[in-house]
């Protein structure tokens, strides 16, 4: 397997973990600027791991990307669903 680098060093197997990513973005930028970092830092930090992605790669994790938001984007509307349904008078 293949590693990449965020600008601050830290290494990031690509094994299309996508949440090893997230979290690993979280860790750099958020947490290493105590809550202190703004939408185009992470927007920075992300294009710098982009470009060290083959195309194959990109394409793998997108795929991966996609998939997670879409679960993330039902969840989010059966919850709001479910909350209707329970708070629906009688």
């Amino acid at each position: 397997m293949r590693t990449i680098k965020t600008t601050t060093g830290a290494e990031i197997l690509l094994d299309g973990d996508l949440l090893a990513v997230v979290e690993t973005l979280y860790r750099e930028v958020t947490l290493k600027r105590e809550l202190q970092r703004t939408f185009e830092d992470m927007v920075r930090e992300i294009q710098h791991l982009i470009e060290q992605m083959t195309d194959e790669e990109r394409r793998q994790y997108l795929g991966e990307s996609l998939f997670l938001n879409v679960v993330s984007f039902e969840n989010e509307k059966l919850g709001a669903y479910m909350r209707k349904l329970t708070n629906k008078p009688s």
